[in-house]
């Protein structure tokens, strides 16, 4: 004859192990895979940057720019990523990257503004500032071997 209370320790490790269960779950419900890195585009503040604007007046409206042009003319970058991954331990994917440019004057005023997308040219990885380019990565053994078979 069985007795009520060996069939309760059973309904209770159930119900142990389905607690545990769900509290371990809990962690990824409402997980939102989406992040935005970067400068936070607003549409009202991106109107009011206007042609013929000074460099000081786009910097308090707009703040410190991303990074800013090196070669050529003068030009601030305001860059926003947005990166998606479906779980928590997945590797993120960019899904969308926008880079709000704002091209200067010699006289540092606002010559033209311009607003690209990831459909406009390569991705860049604003991070660690590097551009995917084509070809194979070149290696220090792989440098040294060949240049050790020209000497043969």
């Amino acid at each position: 004859m069985k007795t009520c209370a060996s069939g309760w320790g059973s309904v209770r490790l159930r119900f142990a192990l389905a607690a545990a269960l769900a509290l371990g779950l809990g962690g990824c419900l409402g997980y939102n895979g989406q992040v935005v890195h970067g400068y936070q585009l607003d549409a009202k503040t991106i109107d009011q940057v206007k042609p013929g604007a000074s460099a000081e007046q786009i910097l308090v409206l707009l703040g410190t720019p991303t990074t800013t042009s090196t070669v050529g003319g003068d030009a601030w970058y305001y860059i926003t990523q947005v990166t998606d991954r479906s779980l928590q331990f997945m590797q993120p994917k960019v899904i969308d990257q926008r880079v709000f440019a704002v091209y200067f004057t010699k006289a540092k005023k606002v010559d033209r503004v311009a607003n690209y997308g990831m459909e406009d040219g390569k991705l860049f990885d604003f991070v660690s500032r590097t551009t995917p380019t084509a070809g194979a990565e070149s290696t220090f053994l792989k440098g040294m071997f060949l240049n050790l078979l020209k000497f043969s």
